[in-house]
C-alpha cells in the first residue's frame, strides 16, 4: 500500500492535530469492557482490576512489530513495564481505528503504523494516565498534580496503590482531551534497546494464533481451483471423480465464473478432490501474452515521446542539453514481475452467528475493505460484520488489496451454502504464485549528460510500466492529472538536486494483476537513481559518495539522506576492503525515512559472488523500537536482495510459470554473512521502517558487483543469476 506523497505533509499535520479527538470511548468518556471487571477508558486503553493494561492494536501484525511498538506508546504513557501491559487487536471500525494517513478506513501499508499512531497512541495512554490519578487523587484528598504512575503503581511519594483499586472510579471520568504528554526526558520505553517483541515468546513456544489455526466446530474447508490465465472464465467442470475423495462434499462455481469452489471436511480432502476436478476453460478473453512480450511492449513505449510529464521540465530542453554534454551516460531498465510469496499462505474463516452476524475471522490487512464488501455481498448493515483480526504470516502487500480479493472469495463461497456450517477458504502457495497480484513490469531509459567538469547538466528519464491504482478503488485519490505516483515516487520527489532533470511516463496494458509490493514504486525507481548515479560518478572520476553528496546540499530531506550516507560510508569503512573485495552503495528516501547500504563482496562471475557484509544507517525520526527498527532494516536488505539475486514471475502463454519456492526462491540466511545497521539519533517524530530498508539493498550489491575487475561496463540485470552473475 502507498499513500499519495503529494498530500503527506498535510495528512501528518491532520493526525497529529486530531489525534485527540479520536481516543475517546462514549460521552462519559469509558465504558466496562463486556463480560468483564476490566474498563476501556478510552478506544485504545483497556485496564483490568488487577492492574494490568492491554493496548488495542489497530494495525495487522504480520512481523514488523506494531503490536509492540504501538503498546510501547501506550505503555510509556500510562506509567506501566512492558511486563504490565498486553495487547488486543482492534476491532474493524473505520470511524475509531482508522488509519490517520487513510481518511475513514482501517488499514495498515506504506509503512504508515507507527507514523500515523505515534501522537494518537500517547495521546490515549496520557488520558488514561490522567484518569486514574485523578480518581486516586479525589479519594485520597490530595493534588492531582502531585501523583503520577510509576510501574503500574499509583504514587505521590505517600501514598500508593495498584491502577487496578481506581479502575472503576476513572471509568466514570470524561477523557481529557489534551493531557500532557510525558517529555522526552521521563522516557523510559521509547528508544530503550532493551526492549523485546511482545510476540516473540509466543511464536517460539507455538502458542501464537494464526489465521490459518482457526478451526471452528463443524466449518468445511473450501479451495478454488482458478483460471490460469487471467481472464478466463468457467465453461463447465465435471466433479465425479471428485466426489470418490472422502471428505469431499461439493464443488460450485464462483458467481464471477473466475474458479470453481471445492468444498470439503478438511484441507487435504480439499486439495485432493480439487485435484481430481476436472474443469473446462472460456478463454476468449484471457491474457495469451508471454513475458517476452510484455517486456517488447515496454521497451517500445520506452523508445516513444512518454505520455505524462510528471515534473513539468522543458523536455525538448533537457534533451538538448544531454545531446551537447561533454559526456552522456544512457541506459536502459527492465524490471520484471515479482510475487509477494509471504510465509503463510492466504486464508481466512467465515461464519454466521445466530443473531445473523457475519463473522470474518482473517489476518487482515485492510479490514475496512472486506468489512465494506461484505456490507455488499450479505446486504447487511455495517454494524452486521465483524472482522476479527488475527496474526498474519507475512504480506508484503499481498494482504492489501483494493479488491478484498481472497475475502470477498471466501464470502461469495459461504453465502453459495445454508450458512449453517463455517467455511475456511485456504490457498496454497502455487494458487498465490500462479494466479495472484504481483509487482509490475517496469522500463525506465536514463541519460544523463555531464559537463567537461563531470558535473551533471540534464537528466533525461522515462518510464513506462504497468499502474497499480488506475483501475482501482484508489484511483481518485492517486492518480493525479492521469499520473499514478507510485509509478514515479523516488524520482519525482528525489532529495537529489539534479539539474535539469526531465522525467516521463507511459502506462502500458497489464498482463496480470498488479499489486503494491515491498517499497511499492521504490523498488525499482531507487535502483535505477542509484546506479545511474554510480555511473555517473564514474564517468566523472569521482568517488560515488562525495558525487553523490554533491547533489545532497541544503536542509531538510537533502540534509537527512546525506547523513545516513556519510554513516553508512563511515560505518562500513567505504574505500578500504581487503583485496579481492569490492563495496557499492546507495541511498534512497521513502516513506518518510532515509536509509544507506554499503554492500561488500568478494568473487567473481565464473566462480560466484559472496555478500560479506551489508552496512546500513537508518534515519526514521524517533527509533521507539530500536531492536524492532534494526528487524526490519535487516528484512528489508534480505526482501530485496534475495528478489534481485534470483527471483522474475514470467508467463508463458498468459500463464505464470513459476509455483513454489524451488522455482520462486528466497532468500536464504546463507546468502549475507553479516548485516550490522545503525540508527541516527533523531527528535524527528517516527517515520516508516517495514519498507524503507528495501529500495537501497539491490542497487547496492548491484554497484558492488559492477566495481569487480570482470565488470568493466559497470551493467547488471536483473535478476542477476539469470545474467551472468552467479552465487557462490
Amino acid at each position: 500500500m502507498t499513500v499519495n506523497l503529494s498530500r503527506r505533509g498535510f495528512l501528518k499535520s491532520a493526525a497529529a492535530a486530531g489525534a485527540a479527538l479520536y481516543i475517546g470511548a462514549n460521552a462519559k468518556g469509558a465504558m466496562a469492557a463486556s463480560g468483564s471487571a476490566d474498563a476501556m477508558l478510552n478506544h485504545f486503553v483497556k485496564i483490568g482490576a488487577d492492574g494490568k493494561a492491554i493496548a488495542m492494536v489497530k494495525h495487522v501484525e504480520f512481523g514488523q512489530g506494531p503490536a509492540t511498538g504501538l503498546t510501547t506508546l501506550i505503555a510509556e504513557e500510562l506509567g506501566v513495564t512492558m511486563d504490565q501491559i498486553t495487547y488486543e487487536f482492534a476491532p474493524s471500525n473505520p470511524e475509531v481505528y482508522n488509519n490517520l494517513f487513510f481518511g475513514p478506513f482501517q488499514g495498515t501499508g506504506g509503512s504508515t503504523a507507527m507514523a500515523n499512531s505515534w501522537m494518537q497512541y500517547r495521546t490515549a495512554g496520557a488520558a488514561a494516565r490522567e484518569m486514574l490519578i485523578n480518581a486516586a487523587a479525589k479519594e485520597w484528598g490530595v493534588d492531582a498534580s502531585s501523583l503520577d504512575i510509576v510501574d503500574g503503581m499509583i504514587t505521590d511519594g505517600g501514598n500508593s496503590a495498584s491502577m487496578g483499586d481506581f479502575v472503576a472510579a476513572a471509568a466514570e471520568m470524561e477523557v481529557p482531551a489534551e493531557p500532557r504528554l510525558r517529555d522526552q526526558s521521563e522516557w523510559k520505553l521509547i528508544g530503550n534497546t532493551q526492549t523485546r517483541r511482545l510476540d516473540s515468546p509466543i511464536k517460539v513456544n507455538g502458542q501464537a494464533y494464526f489465521a490459518m489455526d482457526v478451526q471452528l466446530d463443524n466449518q468445511m474447508v473450501v479451495m478454488v481451483r482458478r483460471t490460469p490465465q487471467k481472464g478466463g472464465v468457467v465453461a463447465s467442470f465435471d466433479d465425479s471423480a471428485s466426489k470418490e475423495v472422502k471428505g469431499f462434499i461439493m464443488a460450485q462455481a464462483l458467481p464471477t465464473g473466475h474458479g470453481v469452489a471445492v468444498y470439503a471436511e478438511n484441507t487435504w480432502a480439499a486439495m485432493q478432490a480439487r485435484e481430481a476436478l476436472k474443469v473446462v476453460w472460456d478463454m476468449s478473453a484471457a491474457e495469451t501474452r508471454s513475458s517476452s512480450e510484455i517486456k517488447d511492449e515496454i521497451m517500445a513505449a520506452l523508445a516513444t515521446e512518454p505520455t505524462y510529464n510528471v515534473n513539468k521540465a522543458e523536455r525538448a530542453a533537457v534533451k538538448s542539453n544531454v545531446e551537447a554534454a561533454a559526456q552522456v551516460v544512457e541506459r536502459t531498465f527492465y524490471f520484471p514481475l515479482l510475487a509477494h510469496a509471504p510465509m503463510e499462505p492466504l486464508n481466512c474463516t467465515i461464519e454466521q452467528t445466530t443473531e445473523g452476524k457475519i463473522v470474518l475471522h482473517d489476518g487482515a490487512q485492510m479490514p475496512t475493505g472486506p468489512h465494506m464488501a461484505y456490507q455488499q455481498i450479505f446486504e447487511l448493515p455495517a454494524d452486521m460484520i465483524e472482522v476479527n483480526s488475527l496474526l498474519a504470516g507475512g504480506s508484503f502487500g499481498r494482504r492489501a488489496t483494493p479488491d478484498a480479493d481472497y475475502q470477498v472469495e471466501a464470502g461469495l463461497a459461504f453465502i453459495m451454502t445454508d450458512r449453517s456450517r463455517p467455511v475456511k477458504l485456504v490457498w496454497d502457495r502455487e494458487d498465490d504464485v500462479r494466479g495472484g497480484y504481483y509487482r509490475p513490469a517496469v522500463g525506465h531509459k536514463v541519460r544523463v549528460g555531464l559537463d567537461d567538469n563531470g558535473t551533471i547538466v540534464g537528466w533525461d528519464h522515462q518510464v513506462a510500466g504497468q499502474s497499480i491504482m488506475k483501475g482501482t478503488a484508489f484511483e481518485a485519490m492517486a492518480v493525479i492529472d492521469g499520473i499514478d505516483h507510485s509509478t514515479v515516487e523516488g524520482i519525482a520527489d528525489s532529495p537529489y538536486s539534479i539539474p535539469g532533470q526531465a522525467l516521463g511516463l507511459t502506462d502500458t496494458e497489464k498482463a496480470t494483476s498488479v499489486l503494491w509490493w515491498r517499497s511499492v514504486g521504490h523498488t525499482h525507481t531507487a535502483y535505477v537513481m542509484e546506479v545511474m548515479m554510480d555511473l555517473a560518478a564514474k564517468a566523472a572520476g569521482q568517488d560515488p559518495v562525495g558525487f553523490r553528496l554533491s547533489y545532497l546540499t541544503g536542509e531538510g530531506d537533502a540534509a537527512r539522506k546525506a547523513g545516513v550516507l556519510k554513516l553508512a560510508a563511515e560505518k562500513a569503512n567505504w574505500g578500504n576492503v581487503p583485496e579481492g573485495r569490492t563495496q557499492g552503495i546507495a541511498v534512497h528516501k521513502s516513506f518518510g525515512s532515509y536509509v544507506a547500504e554499503v554492500v561488500e563482496v568478494s568473487g567473481n562471475n565464473d566462480d560466484g559472488i559472496v555478500i560479506e557484509k551489508v552496512t546500513a544507517a537508518v534515519d526514521c525520526g524517533i527509533a521507539v523500537n530500536p531492536d524492532t527498527v534494526i528487524a526490519q532494516i535487516e528484512g528489508g536488505i534480505g526482501y530485496g536482495i534475495g528478489h534481485a539475486m534470483r527471483d522474475q514471475i514470467t508467463l508463458d502463454g498468459g500463464a505464470v510459470e513459476q509455483a513454489n519456492f524451488p522455482d520462486y526462491e528466497p532468500l536464504r540466511i546463507s546468502d549475507i554473512k553479516a548485516i550490522e545497521t545503525h540508527i541516527v539519533a533523531s527528535a524527528e517524530a517516527p517515520s516508516g521502517v517495514g519498507e524503507p530498508g528495501t529500495p537501497p539493498s539491490a542497487p547496492a550489491l548491484a554497484n558492488a558487483i559492477a566495481a569487480l575487475p570482470d565488470n568493466p561496463e559497470h551493467v547488471v540485470e536483473l535478476p542477476m543469476s539469470e545474467n551472468g552473475v552467479y552465487f557462490a
